[in-house]
């Protein structure tokens, strides 16, 4: 009973959002495979190195350790060992270079967009050759379905690596250097991807989400994120903007249509229309934002996000701006 369940353990980690098993890309299937590859050939490596050592215990025991026919087969027995290591590795080698060279593989001339890995939240940077059409998201990647898109990979403090298993392989965003990745995927889906590069305290808090979508989807959501940000709603949020912007808050964010502009932590333009804050640390609700808000360092010890303080009061009305911000 125990072996099953501790197979059924196992077995979960093969499929869903963060799976290199459950690939829904080019590139994720060409890495798949390969995984294939090596698992079959090292279990025929295991089971051919488990047979020789049997055959030298179980066949050892009716001859002398001395006689020459002995040692010429153990002789053989090891050339054929080295030769055949050799073989393998370099087939497998051979075999990864090509495979996941692949994964940067791409048409000519892909959208672009700038990925840049913070401590401990990503950034992403819309491209386009009207600077006035470029906009800023964080934590949230939207790519349409169906289509090549160019990542250009930045770091701004420590080493980070981009990881969403079930699109594509893992590539490192290095300070001062700019790496290239070619997302595609084949269908429709929000898939979640991690930072798989230990950059720090919070390195197993820096998630992010790829949100895959039909193109026409895609382009309505382009259009939308190109926009200032919406008026206040109600007497609250109205409230909240004036906190917002008389606060240290609007020296650290940017949101587009206001006087914030503030590059140090993520764009707000948009940020109640994203399903997680604070990269995937919490769930995009009121009372989460009110939360993270009112005591950023215990929700997520050592971010970068200093403690504003706030009365109950404002506390509610900045949560209700930032809630309403779509």
């Amino acid at each position: 009973m125990k072996i099953a369940a501790a197979c059924t353990l196992f077995l979960s980690g093969c499929a869903g959002t963060q799976s290199a098993l459950n690939a829904d890309g080019p590139a994720a299937s060409e890495l798949k495979s390969l995984i294939f590859l090596f698992v079959a050939v090292c279990g025929v490596v295991f089971v051919l190195v488990m047979s020789v050592m049997a055959w030298a215990l179980v066949g050892r025991k009716n001859q002398a350790p001395g006689e020459p026919q002995t040692e010429r087969s153990m002789g053989r027995v090891v050339s054929g060992a080295i030769v055949m290591t050799f073989l393998v590795v370099s087939f497998l080698t051979i075999t990864s270079f090509y495979a996941t060279n692949g994964v940067d593989r791409g048409r000519d001339n892909p959208p672009t967009i700038a990925v840049r890995g913070q401590q401990w939240w990503w950034q992403f940077t819309y491209l386009d050759a009207d600077p006035a059409r470029t906009f800023q998201t964080a934590n949230e990647l939207h790519i349409p379905v169906g289509t090549d898109v160019r990542l250009r990979l930045e770091a701004t403090d420590v080493i980070h690596s981009f990881w969403v298993p079930n699109l594509t392989g893992k590539q490192d965003l290095v300070p001062g250097r700019d790496n290239r990745l070619t997302l595609h995927a084949s269908k429709a889906g929000i898939y979640r991807g991690q930072c798989a590069e230990f950059c720090g305290l919070q390195h197993s808090h820096m998630a992010l989400l790829v949100i895959a979508e039909e193109p026409e989807d895609y382009a309505r959501w382009l259009e939308s994120q190109r926009k200032t940000a919406a008026a206040p709603a109600d007497g609250d949020a109205a409230s909240g903007r004036l906190v917002f912007m008389s606060k240290p808050c609007a020296a650290c964010h940017a949101i587009r249509g206001t006087e914030a502009s503030g590059t140090s932590g993520p764009d707000l333009t948009h940020v109640g229309s994203r399903s997680m804050i604070a990269a995937g640390r919490l769930e995009n609700t009121r009372g989460s934002v009110a939360a993270w808000i009112a005591d950023p360092q215990t929700l997520k010890p050592g971010n970068n996000m200093p403690l504003v303080p706030l009365t109950g009061e404002e506390l509610r009305q900045v949560s209700a701006y930032m809630s309403g911000l779509r």
